[in-house]
């Protein structure tokens, strides 16, 4: 019980976290923050980054949900390293969300920890909310009778992309690669014994998007990972780098983070971002560059909200080449997806009660 003057905090620890959520109800869940998100948008803000000298990023997404109660924040930690090619991270700290009510501005919840699908536990940062808010762009933009996938990479981030895209539609082949030929066949090996269907591991990038409905991008490279003239019409693309550009100002790229190439952009009918002001706010290179050298114009870019709420109509038609840059995350899917965590945690009596002096009372 708590004593007169003192409030209760219930404090979530990264074991807590674990086995509580699915990928459909993670995908039901950013859904409704995205279209709430556009519905009243003061209520969300676009991610922040800061660097130190020695490459330490901390990035920050404030925002809430009012539908599901909740304001606040999420907020991690990590160190960088780049080679010309990809992005590597020595250290990755337990992300922080903070949970107030977003009536009464109580404080509810500390989460420590990465939210996991309960299927498969630990398997990349951020990889469940990355692959939800792709869900929400494959529910709304694959064509209907997909049956054919192309992925690539082979880390938590294309696993979890998988689970989404099965959750979705009923694909029955997947087409997988990675530089790495063991990656790509332990990658297939895992899911083979999660999803029914074929898993197929590829020697050559070119055959991913040969003959697929829809390709994932789902890797830690810093150039363009396929060429846009492979696609063919009515694919549905996704691709999940959103650089900043920090990382060229600060020295440690040369050029702008990007998965896609200015032809991908080109040739897609229209492209779907999660928030259009990350992009020129962070200079996102995958749509930034191709915008600066006139390739498209911001007219051709939408966002997963207006899609939502019916302001833009999204595929019209089959033979659409369709294009959802996954630029970053937002406050809309993982707020959304740590009060649901929240509530079942509490229910299942997980974590610990800190108990506070009643502000304005210590």
């Amino acid at each position: 019980m708590t004593k007169p003057n003192m409030k209760s905090v219930l404090v979530l620890r990264p074991q807590d976290l674990q086995d509580v959520i699915g990928m459909a109800t993670a995908i039901d869940l950013v859904e409704q923050g995205y279209r709430e998100a556009s519905a009243f948008p003061l209520i969300n803000a676009p991610r922040r980054r800061v660097h130190s000298r020695k490459n330490v990023r901390v990035s920050s997404f404030p925002g809430g949900v009012d539908g599901l109660g909740v304001i606040g924040s999420l907020t991690r930690a990590e160190s960088l390293r780049h080679d010309a090619q990809n992005q590597v991270f020595p250290t990755r700290e337990h992300p922080v969300y903070l949970l107030w009510d977003s009536e009464t501005s109580e404080l509810e919840a500390i989460l420590i920890g990465e939210i996991t699908e309960k299927r498969i536990g630990f398997s990349g940062i951020m990889a469940l909310r990355t692959a939800a808010t792709s869900g929400v762009g494959f529910r709304h933009l694959a064509r209907k009778n997909a049956k054919v996938a192309g992925v690539y990479g082979t880390g938590g981030q294309a696993l979890h992309k998988v689970l989404a895209l099965q959750n979705e539609r009923r694909i029955d082949r997947y087409q997988v690669f990675s530089r790495d030929a063991d990656n790509r066949k332990r990658f297939c090996e895992r899911l083979s014994k999660l999803v029914d269907a074929e898993f197929v591991a590829l020697d050559n990038p070119r055959d991913v998007p040969r003959g697929a409905d829809v390709v994932i991008c789902a890797t830690n490279s810093n150039v363009p990972v396929f060429d846009g003239n492979w696609l063919e019409k009515g694919q549905h693309v996704v691709t999940v780098v959103g650089s900043n550009s920090a990382l060229v100002k600060g020295g440690w790229l040369q050029s702008g983070r990007r998965e896609n190439d200015d032809v991908t952009v080109a040739r897609a009918s229209f492209i779907i971002t999660n928030w259009r002001e990350s992009v020129e706010q962070d200079h996102q290179a995958g749509l930034m560059e191709p915008l600066q050298k006139g390739v498209i114009s911001w007219d051709k870019i939408h966002e997963l909200g207006e899609l939502l709420s019916g302001a833009f109509p999204g595929r019209t038609a089959d033979d659409e080449i369709t294009y959802h840059a996954n630029n970053n995350g937002t406050a809309a899917a993982d707020l959304a997806i740590a009060k649901y965590v929240y509530d079942e945690c509490r229910r299942m009596g997980r974590g610990l009660a800190l108990e506070l002096p009643t502000p304005g009372e210590q």
